[in-house]
């Protein structure tokens, strides 16, 4: 190769290894956040329903602050770029969209949207090719909010809270029917989503006992 050649090469690695330290950089803030969210958010376990408005207060500004860092990483990202370097913060990704979904559950009872989630975290429409929100990465979270649930249900009824496995196993199974519907391709994604039924299993468990124990109504007068 001629030096002008060698010297265009050279440009372009230098370049590359100028945008991952700074992607590097954003990356590690926006894992912290992520971490530190997910650890006051484990406190659910240990929680009472009536001290949770608390611990969501305490969750709401780290989550808020996760805006942050999905503004600088569209900012650092060369346009069309974005499935080029994506792999570098989808795993904090997977943990702020899991902690999104959580508190929405645990507050409302429902299943927070892809755009919903996407507007939480600050993920802005014309960011698409530098920054975005995969359908996956959503997916993933989900079915990580399905696992903590599954662990929650046993948990609540320590605490008391005998009507929370129910309300559980009834938003877990519509989730899991919606699941169903889905053409999943990846494999990692249809792996998680095969384990869902353990966690099911988990909560019906857990429900059947608070039932025969006439703890809680069933999960059928609860529809």
């Amino acid at each position: 190769m001629d030096a002008q050649n060698l010297e265009a090469i050279n440009g372009l690695l230098d370049e590359d290894v100028a945008i991952r330290e700074k992607i590097k950089e954003q990356v590690t803030e926006f894992d912290k956040k992520a971490r530190t969210l997910s650890g006051i958010l484990n406190r659910i376990h240990a929680t009472r329903a009536g001290q949770l408005p608390a611990l969501f207060d305490t969750a709401r500004p780290i989550l808020d602050s996760c805006k942050e860092s999905t503004a600088a990483l569209a900012d650092i990202v060369p346009p069309s770029q974005f499935w080029r370097w994506k792999e570098m913060w989808h795993n904090s990704l997977r943990t702020a969209i899991f902690s999104a979904t959580l508190m929405e559950f645990l507050q409302h009872g429902g299943l927070m949207t892809l755009p919903a989630v996407a507007e939480t975290l600050g993920i802005k429409p014309e960011w698409q090719g530098r920054c975005a929100l995969p359908a996956e990465d959503y997916l993933h979270g989900v079915i990580s909010l399905v696992n903590e649930l599954s662990r929650l249900a046993v948990n609540a009824v320590t605490l008391g809270d005998f009507d929370q496995p129910i309300k559980i196993s009834l938003f877990v199974k519509d989730v899991f029917a919606g699941f169903a519907m889905l053409n999943l391709k990846n494999d990692t994604l249809r792996r998680r989503y095969d384990s869902l039924k353990y966690d099911i299993k988990k909560i019906e468990e857990v429900v059947y006992d608070v039932s025969l124990r006439k703890l809680a109504p069933s999960a059928s007068d609860k529809k």
